[in-house]
């Protein structure tokens, strides 16, 4: 499938962006994302790119149309000669400074029992709408970065997706998964939704905890108590999250408006996040992740 096949929605003409982002993480605290995407202006330029970062270092590539190439089920987008797929990822890169290079095998995915986005799916023409592949899988294989092996071997990863024409002007980000006797994955996102008059600030928000998951989401009836650059705070009924920031590394990264790759935003790839959740009074669990991205992001 080419990227016009791909580009779902567009009918051809933008503007229009589709990516996902996987993240690699093992027990040494070695942390890699990788970001491919697609993307088409209003004047129906289509462009391709892929984001690498690091705890360090963020690099961008770009890559013309002709590239891309793009299968949902199962899924495997090919940009140049490296392949990113629900299986792994084959990675064969050297150019603008950059050499990775290397395989990585997932084991079994999981993904959510149903959409993260809920009814707001089924709204035509959102600016940005969010998926979820993975909460968490198995790794193994390695990479080579510049030189650096990082060996994924016994690491977990997490992959998600956005598509739309752009990123939400004001949002905030985060999302951690961590091994263990009490092993879990969250995710949390607040945005400020456009519509055609007005607009809404929602969230939605997916925690994985000992074998269950608890959704928090403005179609549930979330409310945002706190939105800030050190963190957020949502409540559904007696349930209470809590995100603070603790610590961040944070790199440069490009984001879309109007489907053109022109913003710059910044993600925090191994940031120290404490997450505290609640049902009531009970604390069901505090965790400090060492390794949790966040962002945070506005045009104000």
């Amino acid at each position: 499938m080419s990227i016009m096949g791909f580009l779902r929605g567009a009918n051809g003409t933008g503007p229009y962006f589709e990516g996902w982002y996987f993240k690699h993480q093992n027990p040494r605290g070695q942390t890699l994302a990788l970001i491919p995407a697609f993307h088409m202006d209003s004047k129906g330029r289509r462009t391709a790119s892929l984001q690498v970062i690091s705890k360090d270092q963020a690099w961008w590539l770009e890559y013309p149309e002709a590239q891309p190439q793009v299968f949902r089920r199962p899924l495997q987008v090919q940009i140049g000669q490296s392949s990113f797929g629900g299986q792994g990822i084959d990675l064969h890169i050297r150019r603008d400074g950059l050499s990775l290079c290397g395989s990585l095998r997932y084991g079994p995915l999981t993904p959510l029992r149903s959409d993260i986005m809920g009814p707001f799916r089924f709204f035509g023409g959102m600016q940005c709408a969010h998926g979820v592949v993975s909460m968490g899988h198995p790794l193994s294989g390695a990479l080579e970065l510049n030189g650096e092996c990082l060996d994924f071997s016994s690491g977990i990863g997490y992959i998600e997706t956005d598509r739309g024409c752009s990123f939400p002007s004001r949002y905030l980000w985060t999302q951690c998964l961590w091994e263990g006797a009490e092993r879990g994955s969250l995710m949390l996102a607040i945005a400020t939704i456009p519509l055609p008059v007005g607009g809404f600030t929602g969230c939605i928000c997916s925690v994985l905890y000992r074998g269950r998951e608890y959704r928090l989401a403005t179609y549930r009836g979330a409310r945002i108590e706190a939105c800030s650059p050190a963190g957020a705070v949502i409540r559904q009924g007696r349930y209470r999250l809590e995100a603070q920031l603790l610590g961040e590394r944070r790199q440069p990264l490009r984001a879309p408006v109007e489907g053109r790759m022109e913003r710059t935003i910044h993600e925090s790839l191994s940031a120290e996040v404490q997450y505290r959740f609640w049902h009531g009074k009970e604390l069901l669990f505090q965790h400090v992740d060492q390794n949790a991205s966040f962002e945070y992001a506005s045009e104000r």
